[in-house]
């Protein structure tokens, strides 16, 4: 039917809908003559039949929610019955434009919000019925119902900024036209700014406002008058009073709306879009257009942001992180049934979205250079898309009309109960409500011609992306643009295991934003939005996925730029895995990265798993890194970020089993001896620069415990002691500060252990124990070699003894290192009573158990048969050799290796065995629980991809059997220790 001025309802010939059922008509004219009591008009349409009675009741039996509008108001009815459609709803929105105005007095908010109330009841009311009538189509529908909005929105804002210029807060230049020259831009986005708003739409804004335009009164406060006034703004539209709601307001399609004001600067904003605007962002500005407020100010607002919308060039570098819009929806080729029941007509599968998507995407490549692409409706942008030769003519007309079908279906399910829904029922009754109100005879008719339409949608976009398909059919939706999470892809994700998938999803928006140095350049962000699929499959096939994805998130929050790291990793699907087993497995790894990215880059080398760290190797990348630093502070600097870069690279090289936990053990002690010697050797410079040299000075640095016996695990403290030794009539240094020998030697110690202790902005190099001195933490920290020497013959106990089996000069003097090796091979060789030496082994091993028990069977250090044992049959077995004829090592061993050595000749070749299996176990296990987590092994804690690395270290299927098997070697390692230490 055309519509004109003089068309009324009145002017149907014949109802194009009917009637839900025969007891929803009884029920409604039960009403209707409830009604009539009071209003000629009502019992004028009961007294007679046709085509006007018909359609009513039909509409109300079909929308609770007209009926419910005519309850409470019944003249509306009576105005439908007898005014004309157009005029009255134009004066509706007039009424509404004009509610901020005084008539003869002042005009409060409450006032305020009862008219645009009443102005949008109206409108709804005549809208959805002139809509089901067939009088308007959705094109009409969606352009009076935007008209409502912009009328209302501009209506608030004339009252608000009157009162803040009434209140002092802002100097309007004309307060008769408040939102004239305010600078107050208020921009309608999406459907409002495209004139395509839904039946039960929220409204999206955006506020900006101009500081030139000079109208704060105190302009430093202007940020917070302009977001109060907006604040009071969403309440006058949205709040539900007696008279309903006005708009629904969402404000989240600001810059960065988690970080920003409601309302901000013109000038923030547009260094925002300049530097760190999304391709979504520059999607969501096609259609946006001012609706309130300073008009003029806004045209300006948007002419400027042209170049960031529509670039000038065709931009084929962002077209794949254009498609994140809508980019990895998933991009079916007709597989598989359409189920109309529960189908969302809008997100859905050939839905609305895929429509707008489709012309958006393409305005967004080419409408920098063809003006005419710039068009903010969608049909209109069909139309020219066709006649600039980007879609042929038959694409343009069938998108179209499913365009404006699709819309039709949209407004009668919001209709039914105004709720902002596009999720078609999921029961037949329900679903027959809808057929009706679109016209069809039953469900099974409207459900076909659904179907057809949304197949004709998903053909064509599917086409469109035909190159692109590959982002996502494998995975399904992941859209991470806007602000509000996307049903199907929170779907996808729990599908991909993501337990959280809500936190997963704004975390990833929150890369989108650019809050990070990483992301922040376009560049950056392409990239990461074309790996988020892999990045997000690979993470979800870890366990606990959202744990390790949050890692990555801590990891990516401290780099310093991204878009090397995420080329990478989209082109090295090995690099990526590596990423996730260290998020998924080593929050301690996981740590280290976050707080020193550079050690990252160590695992760019090509080369770093198929490479063993030897001392060779290792030594020529430190010294080559340490030999540019000009000064003793940058020399501490250099060490402590090397240091942790190959400790950090021999972890990586653990955790994904290119070397096992003894190599791990013997790299990390060859990083830790030649970080020492660098340091060291800093130190004597600097001393010597200050006091001078000692005449004669000597120095040695032993390395004792795991240190000493090539066992350093991850995060290992190291046991230290200092020798030294000088001319014996020297007094002092030749220095400009001269020192006494104690003084001196003293000074070069505690330096050395600041130089590797102290944390400066790199860190800390190690944790210095030097509690294996010669008597210990009341002996001097420096160790004179005759001192050392009459100590360890004359007074030091069985225990230090057995520290000494591990002792390992790691640098110095040549000529002291040899006499220092002299006298571990002097003390170490001499014959012992053998009882004296059990007794002393089994009591120090009691007392341990005693002092340090064992928190769990995890403990392998302090369980009974665990490490300690070991370590002490290996250590007793070195001090009783020379009595019991048997050979000793001759230079310091790993356990396992001075075990073989000794065990050969004083143990049973079973027993042997056993401890060497049972000291292997624990070796892998332990290097691994140290490389990953802080603390110790709590398979209930631990994340799901360590308890599988600490499986795989024990070559067992499960953490059960694991526990079993080293139960099962604990018990017989205590009985050899037992056994062994007794004889």
């Amino acid at each position: 039917m055309g519509v004109t001025e003089t068309t009324r309802f009145s002017d149907l010939s014949i109802s194009p809908i009917r009637p839900l059922s025969q007891t929803e008509v009884k029920s409604v004219l039960s009403d209707l003559k409830d009604w009539a009591k009071e209003h000629p008009a009502i019992a004028g349409l009961l007294s007679g039949e046709g085509p006007l009675k018909d359609f009513i009741v039909a509409a109300f039996t079909l929308s609770p929610y007209l009926r419910d509008t005519a309850r409470i108001d019944p003249r509306l009815l009576v105005r439908v019955l007898e005014e004309p459609i157009l005029p009255a709803i134009e004066a509706a929105i007039g009424r509404a434009r004009a509610a901020w105005q005084p008539e003869g007095g002042e005009v409060t908010e409450a006032v305020l919000m009862t008219r645009l109330r009443v102005a949008k009841r109206e409108v709804a009311f005549f809208t959805a019925l002139a809509d089901l009538a067939r009088i308007f189509d959705a094109r009409r529908t969606t352009a009076l119902l935007t008209d409502l909005a912009t009328a209302a929105t501009s209506a608030a804002i004339d009252h608000l900024l009157l009162s803040a210029h009434e209140s002092g807060k802002l100097t309007l230049p004309d307060p008769a036209r408040p939102s004239e020259k305010s600078g107050l831009i208020v921009l309608g986005m999406g459907k409002l700014g495209a004139s395509e708003l839904n039946y039960s739409s929220d409204i999206d804004l955006v506020v900006f406002f101009d500081p030139m335009a000079n109208v704060a009164a105190d302009p430093s406060e202007a940020v917070e008058t302009f977001s109060r006034l907006v604040r009071r703004l969403i309440r006058i539209m949205q709040e539900r009073t007696a008279d309903g709601y006005v708009f629904r307001t969402d404000l989240r399609l600001r810059p960065d709306p988690g970080a920003t004001p409601l309302a901000i600067s013109f000038d923030s904003a547009m260094l925002y879009y300049e530097g760190r605007g999304q391709n979504w962002e520059r999607a969501a500005f096609i259609k946006a257009k001012p609706i309130a407020g300073d008009l003029q100010a806004g045209e300006a607002f948007l002419k400027g942001l042209v170049p960031f919308v529509f670039r000038k060039y065709l931009d084929y570098a962002a077209i794949a992180d254009i498609h994140s819009i809508k980019r990895q929806i998933h991009v079916h080729k007709g597989h598989g049934e359409i189920a109309v029941k529960g189908h969302n007509v809008k997100l859905g599968r050939g839905g609305i979205r895929e429509i707008e998507f489709f012309v958006q995407t393409q305005q967004l490549i080419a409408g920098g250079r063809v003006p005419a692409l710039r068009l903010r409706a969608t049909e209109p942008m069909l139309a020219e898309l066709a006649k600039a030769n980007w879609i042929d003519a038959t694409t343009a007309e069938e998108l179209t009309g499913a365009y404006w079908f699709l819309r039709d279906v949209e407004h009668r399910v919001q209709m039914v109960r105004d709720e902002q829904s596009h999720v078609l029922p999921d029961t037949e009754s329900e679903l027959k409500r809808i057929a009706f109100m679109m016209g069809f005879q039953d469900t099974a008719a409207f459900s076909a011609r659904l179907v057809e339409v949304l197949k004709t949608v998903e053909r064509r976009y599917a086409a469109l992306f035909e190159q692109e398909a590959k982002l996502s059919s494998e995975t399904g939706n992941l859209v991470f643009t806007g602000q509000k999470d996307d049903p199907d892809t929170l779907e996808t994700l729990k599908r991909l295991g993501f337990e959280r998938p809500s936190d997963i999803s704004r975390t990833i928006r929150t890369w989108h934003y650019g809050r990070y140095r990483a992301t922040q350049s376009v560049e950056a962000r392409e990239r990461l939005t074309e790996l988020t699929p892999q990045l997000l499959r690979v993470f979800g096939e870890s366990k606990r996925a959202d744990e390790a994805l949050l890692r990555f998130d801590n990891f990516i929050s401290g780099l310093p730029a991204g878009i090397q790291l995420f080329s990478l990793l989209g082109n090295n699907p090995a690099l990526l895995s590596l990423i996730v087993n260290i998020m998924s497995s080593a929050p301690r790894l996981a740590e280290v990265i976050a707080a020193k990215p550079h050690v990252f880059d160590g695992m760019l080398d090509p080369g770093l798993l198929a490479e063993l760290p030897t001392r060779a190797y290792l030594a020529a990348r430190i010294e080559g890194f340490v030999s540019g630093a000009r000064h003793y502070e940058e020399i501490l600097d250099r060490l402590r970020i090397i240091a942790a870069e190959q400790r950090f690279l021999i972890g990586i090289r653990l955790l994904t089993g290119a070397i096992n936990g003894k190599q791990a053990g013997r790299a990390q002690t060859h990083v830790a001896d030649l970080i020492v010697a660098a340091a060291l050797k800093a130190v004597l410079d600097e001393i010597e620069a200050a006091h001078g040299k000692f005449p004669g000075g000597r120095v040695a640095l032993v390395g004792m415990g795991k240190l000493g016996s090539f066992e350093l695990t991850a995060g290992s403290d190291i046991d230290l002691i200092l020798l030294y030794d000088h001319d014996s009539d020297a007094l002092e240094s030749d220095g400009a500060k001269p020192l006494d020998n104690v003084k001196y030697f003293t000074r070069i110690t505690q330096r050395l252990i600041s130089a590797l202790s102290a944390p400066t902005a790199e860190g800390v190099l190690y944790e210095v124990d030097m509690r294996l001195r010669p008597s210990g933490n009341k002996g001097p920290v420096a160790t004179r070699i005759t001192s050392f020497a009459k100590y360890q013959e004359e007074e030091a106990w069985t225990w230090e003894h057995m520290a000494l089996t591990r002792a390992r000069v790691l640098c110095g003097d040549e000529s002291l290192v040899g006499q220092a090796q002299e006298i571990f091979r002097t003390v170490l060789g001499r014959k012992r009573d053998t009882a004296k030496v059990a007794k002393d082994v089994a009591e120090m091993r009691a007392l341990i158990d005693q002092e340090k028990p064992a928190k769990d069977i995890w403990d392998l250090k302090h369980i009974a048969g665990g490490l300690i044992d070991i370590e002490f049959i290996t250590q007793f077995l070195a001090l009783i050799a020379p009595a019991r004829g048997a050979a000793q090592p001759e230079k310091v061993l790993p356990t396992g290796d001075a075990l073989a050595v000794l065990g050969e000749a004083m143990m049973d070749p079973n027993d042997l065995d056993a401890v060497q299996a049972a000291l292997s176990l624990y070796t892998e296990i332990s290097q691994i629980v140290r490389l990953c987590v802080d603390g110790g092994f709590d398979p209930k804690e631990a994340p799901a991809g360590l308890i599988d690395l600490v499986c795989r270290a024990g070559d067992c299927p499960d953490v059960r059997t694991l526990e079993a098997e080293v139960r099962r070697l604990s018990k017989s390692v205590r009985k050899i220790f037992q056994a062994t230490v007794k004889a």
